[in-house]
């Protein structure tokens, strides 16, 4: 797979602690994307799945995960590996979250290599593309109010998307370099995107 960025554990990026996993590559191209560096698809960290999925195990030893959550890019143009992990998450007791660009409708037509073992391996889909002009200040993890959740399991219910995990918004990180990485929605800068402060 090609990986953007990933982050053992989070507690921004869907319901609970989890591992979060950013793919390379997206030509959706919605105005206002906060991860403008992760759609251009170029080769970053090829990484197998089965390495992916060891660091997910140690994540959920060391940090006590609850699930995982892929966003991108677009993580349906690199379903077939993300499906392999999904799998073996599920196996590992873990959930798993999809951010993706296309409704789900869409993405069951294109009929892409890999999408149905992964929304079979699937728990939740938060689904369309990004729209700046309608910003959602009310639900949790989504950046604008045309995006949709589809719960494809009974793990989780509805109340999620509302209540209250007291938990911001992004979160922030300083790296070893004293450059600061950030991840959440909403912000300015790509998820895990280093910048200097001023």
């Amino acid at each position: 797979m090609n990986i953007a960025s990933r982050i053992p554990c989070t507690s921004v990026e869907g319901p609970g602690l989890r591992y979060a996993l950013w793919v390379q590559g997206c030509d959706i191209d919605c105005p206002g994307c906060c991860n403008q560096d992760f759609l251009p698809f170029v080769r970053r960290q090829t990484i197998l799945s089965s390495q992916i999925v060891d660091e997910i195990e140690q994540a959920r030893d060391y940090y006590g995960i609850e699930g995982v959550t892929f966003l991108g890019g677009e993580p349906s143009y690199q379903a077939q590996g993300l499906a392999e992990v999904a799998t073996s998450c599920q196996r590992l007791g873990l959930s798993v979250m999809i951010f993706t660009g296309f409704r789900l409708e869409q993405l069951r037509r294109r009929n892409l290599p890999g999408v149905e073992a992964l929304l079979d391996h699937s728990d939740i889909v938060v689904d369309g593309p990004f729209v700046a002009g309608q910003p959602d200040q009310r639900r949790n993890w989504v950046g604008s109010s045309n995006q949709r959740f589809h719960y494809l399991t009974s793990r989780y219910g509805r109340s999620i998307e509302t209540s209250s995990f007291d938990r911001p918004a992004v979160e922030v990180r300083v790296g070893l370099d004293d450059q600061l990485l950030i991840n959440g929605f909403p912000m300015v800068r790509s998820a895990d995107t280093p910048f200097k402060p001023s």
